[in-house]
């Protein structure tokens, strides 16, 4: 199994096969709207800009599972995520990424890159995973790691 084999519902509504991204570098982050970490957005985008024609795909999964800084419904949030950063990369529906109703792809996920000192939890929003073009998971980042300083991680694999 791999990332690949999982499905996710599109902010949209529609449901996603993780498929039609084979061949591409993923980066899989958990997305809150209002939270300190929020202005990553548009680190994120810029990341995305520069390389999405090099083959790197952003997947947003907002979450409500860190003192309830993604309230709002699908709609706000895409409205929240267009109108304050431009976000142009792939959003998802809210997900659950800790507990035993945590999204399969995220289980998959942190079992495939335990957290600090192993532990296989999500701390916090805007944790990043970054998947290679094979569907390897590579690499597990903090919410503290901005997204310019996961951009030289980025370029070495592309």
């Amino acid at each position: 199994m791999g990332v690949y084999d999982f499905a996710a519902t599109g902010i949209d509504g529609s449901e996603q096969s993780l498929a039609s991204y084979k061949g591409k570098m993923l980066l899989v982050v958990n997305v809150a709207s209002k939270c300190g970490f929020t202005p990553q957005y548009k680190g994120l985008e810029a990341l995305y800009r520069e390389y999405k024609d090099k083959g790197l795909v952003i997947l947003g999964f907002p979450c409500d599972q860190f003192g309830h800084q993604e309230p709002g419904d699908e709609d706000e949030i895409k409205n929240f995520c267009s109108l304050n950063y431009d976000v142009s990369f792939p959003m998802f529906a809210k997900i659950k990424v800790n507990g035993d109703d945590a999204h399969p792809l995220y289980k998959y996920l942190k079992n495939e890159q335990g957290g600090l000192l192993g532990m296989d939890f999500i701390k916090w929003n805007f944790t990043k995973f970054l998947v290679d073009k094979s569907g390897k998971v590579v690499k597990r980042y903090a919410p503290t790691d901005t997204p310019a300083s996961i951009g030289k991680d980025i370029a070495a694999m592309i």
